[in-house]
């Protein structure tokens, strides 16, 4: 799966543009800007873009109003053709956000309900009673997501649901030419339901000579019981993610540590050895990275350490060179629109790690075993049969040196390229990262 071997860059769309909340009605091209940044994702060394929701809905992008028409606060189909085809030529590859747990009251099926009851043909579409009411004093009282009765919930058991969703994905491939698809609230979503869409994408994506990656959003529990042969490639790895800012911000690299052994580690009891999960410092629905790290000597460790933890990398635009943003402020700070992108340091570097994972099949496909581990440093083994290479972190403002048996002599750092000896050790600097690959 191409996935594997990619770096992703996360785009929200609406917030990216400058688009307004409510859905005003007014076509306004603003999807194109995105055509403006395409050499900036080149330089940083994305390999696929995932865009949070484009299609026609009510505000925010998750409450859908129509599967096959991009919404006109972004432009028209033809502009986001274009931003595909133009993605596509550079050699990136295209995510969309497909949001089927759940509509927005908008939704054309949704409306005929309302209005026509238990006269219209749409009303096994919905969990509906019509003997209820609903916080829009609707008449009937309907499911919405976890209570949100501005988001829908569809009946993933109706044919003729699944059958419309079928062919929005369909239209999807064979128009914008997409290569993947991130499920919404995976976590929700009916496991047959998931089954049926894996093996109508796999089949899809026979008929075009490519792949169609399937990762799922899932926050917590047994990501197998979603990522397995027969449903999703791949889903968001949340536990790493927690634990990838809770160890810098503690001073406590054993937590990630234990996540990530439990999850990739070499034992038998290890639960997800061989997959590959979405990595990730933050996204449109958490504080951003800058903001949430107490210590802002850590930025650039933090990257390090996802990048060169197993899973599949993914950064949130304008994390790369640290805007800031916090939860707490509401979602619109997370969803910030800026007029040009960035290019620091902090983003010097992101480029350097994704040059260095891009071309290391240990970094892409190797197991993971820790090999020193403090309060404050780790350093952890990456190896295949033709390549190893040891990640190591030291998030302490003090040089800190490493006893450990390397297993060699020398070793090359992928993101500096300098030559590294470790006779009898090594001394990592303050705040420092390498990726040594070995030579031996």
């Amino acid at each position: 799966m191409w996935a594997y071997q990619s770096t992703f860059y996360q785009i929200y769309p609406l917030g990216f543009c400058g688009a307004p909340f409510e859905n005003d009605g007014r076509l306004e091209h603003r999807i194109l800007k995105v055509m403006d940044w395409i050499p900036h994702i080149k330089r940083l060394g994305t390999t696929a873009v995932y865009f949070s929701p484009v299609f026609e809905s009510d505000t925010h992008g998750y409450n859908t109003r129509d599967y096959k028409k991009i919404d006109v606060r972004l432009g028209n189909n033809e502009d986001f053709k274009q931003v595909c085809e133009a993605l596509h030529e550079q050699g990136i590859r295209v995510v969309l956000d497909g949001v089927f747990n759940h509509v927005g009251r908008g939704f054309y099926q949704f409306v005929d309900v309302v209005k026509n009851r238990e006269n219209s043909p749409y009303l096994s579409w919905f969990n509906i009673n019509l003997g209820g009411n609903s916080n829009y004093n609707d008449g009937l009282w309907y499911e919405g997501w976890e209570g949100n009765y501005d988001l829908v919930k569809l009946n993933l058991r109706n044919e003729d649901v699944i059958n419309l969703i079928f062919d929005a994905v369909r239209y999807w491939v064979e128009y914008f030419g997409i290569d993947g698809l991130r499920l919404d609230v995976a976590y929700c979503l009916d496991m047959d339901f998931v089954k049926r869409l894996r093996r109508f994408t796999d089949e899809l994506g026979r008929e075009r000579g490519k792949e169609i990656f399937l990762v799922g959003e899932m926050l917590h529990g047994d990501y197998n019981r979603m990522v397995n042969d027969d449903m999703l490639h791949s889903c968001t790895n949340y536990e790493c993610y927690k634990g990838l800012y809770s160890s810098f911000n503690s001073m406590n690299m054993f937590e990630i540590n234990h996540s990530l052994n439990r999850q990739f580690g070499n034992e038998n009891w290890c639960i997800y050895r061989g997959k590959h999960m979405l990595s990730f410092v933050d996204n449109h629905d958490v504080t951003r990275i800058s903001s949430n790290l107490s210590n802002e000597r850590h930025l650039p460790l933090i990257y390090a350490l996802m990048f060169g933890m197993p899973g599949i990398p993914c950064v949130y635009y304008g994390s790369e060179w640290g805007a800031k943003g916090c939860k707490s402020d509401g979602d619109a700070a997370l969803r910030q629109s800026y007029d040009t992108p960035q290019w620091n340091e902090l983003t010097e570097y992101i480029s350097r790690l994704e040059e260095a994972k891009k071309n290391s099949n240990a970094l892409n496909f190797g197991g993971f075993r820790s090999v020193v581990l403090t309060n404050r440093q780790c350093i952890f083994e990456r190896r295949t049969d033709d390549e190893r290479v040891l990640v190591a972190v030291n998030a302490d403002e003090q040089s800190y040196m490493a006893h450990f048996d390397a297993g060699c002599g020398r070793a090359v750092d992928l993101i500096s390229g300098r030559e590294h000896d470790f006779d009898g050790g090594s001394e990592l600097e303050p705040y420092s990262a390498y990726y040594w690959k070995c030579e031996c």
